[in-house]
């Protein structure tokens, strides 16, 4: 097929459908995220310590999560705030890997610590503060992991291809775009999430694309209908913050599902998620 050669194309021709038609299918430790499978991504925001993160861990892994999240290098607003337990939170998602066998997801926020990430990451995540941070996307570009990119909450849906883009490039194509809310003038909610985001990536490129409705909506009571939302708009996945105790968490308390609840939730998920006639992968 002739590809034209405008700018707009050019901006993210790696991550484009107009070259790459058939949805990109992303495989991790056995787990399918992408085209007719469904990734259900759950997990405390941050590890805080080994007790809390093992119990939401084998919560998560027994209700049916396919990939476990959490944060081992955590940004945060204040630099007086929890900035999460570093290279000791990376051992612990290791232990809960071997015990689950759930795969890890955790955020790289330095190209100092590249390597080491990549070493427990089976996916490195890029958060929204970084998904401009052009030189760090160039490093993952060049490891063989995939990489999940978040939105920032002030980057358009081009901009976020584009940052996609710089990780294609560098010879990564295997990336997962994440929707977590943007910056509106409403303030009933943490962010806006931007549902119609998905079904315009899903026209626009090829990779994955899932919805973080935690970040979004700031409040647990909202975490379900957003994910149902999610699903509907068509994403491939959803990632969800769970916590033992969400009211004592060191980090985003409120956003956060208690385990004790997520067997119900992931059940309604899968339950919407057959409906569109998709498996969680």
């Amino acid at each position: 097929m002739e590809v034209s050669d405008s700018p707009e194309l050019l901006a993210y021709r790696l991550v484009g459908r107009d070259r790459t038609p058939d949805s990109t299918v992303i495989e991790v430790r056995g787990r399918r995220i992408g085209d007719g499978f469904f990734g259900l991504i759950a997990g405390p925001c941050t590890v805080e310590t080994r007790e809390q993160t093992l119990e939401t861990a084998r919560a998560v892994a027994a209700a049916g999560a396919t990939i476990l999240r959490g944060g081992a290098f955590k940004p945060r607003t204040s630099p007086y705030a929890f900035q999460g337990l570093g290279r000791k939170g990376l051992e612990i998602l290791i232990e809960a890997r071997e015990e689950t066998g759930l795969p890890i997801v955790t955020e790289l926020l330095d190209p100092r610590d590249v390597e080491e990430i990549a070493e427990v990451a089976d996916v490195i995540q890029i958060g929204a503060r970084n998904m401009q941070n052009f030189n760090l996307l160039a490093e993952v570009g060049r490891v063989p992991k995939p990489v999940l990119l978040k939105r920032s909450p002030a980057a358009t849906v081009e901009e976020l291809l584009m940052a996609a883009e710089y990780v294609a490039k560098e010879g990564n194509e295997r990336v997962i775009l994440c929707e977590r809310g943007i910056k509106t003038f409403e303030r009933s909610t943490r962010f806006t999430l931007d549902l119609s985001a998905v079904p315009v990536l899903k026209r626009e490129t090829h990779l994955p694309v899932i919805v973080d409705p935690s970040h979004a909506a700031g409040r647990s009571d909202l975490v379900l209908p957003l994910a149902r939302a999610a699903v509907a708009a068509g994403a491939d996945g959803v990632m969800i913050e769970v916590h033992p105790q969400p009211e004592d968490a060191l980090c985003d308390g409120p956003q956060q599902i208690r385990v004790g609840e997520f067997a119900r939730f992931a059940d309604e998920i899968r339950t919407l998620v057959a409906l569109m006639g998709k498996t969680v992968g």
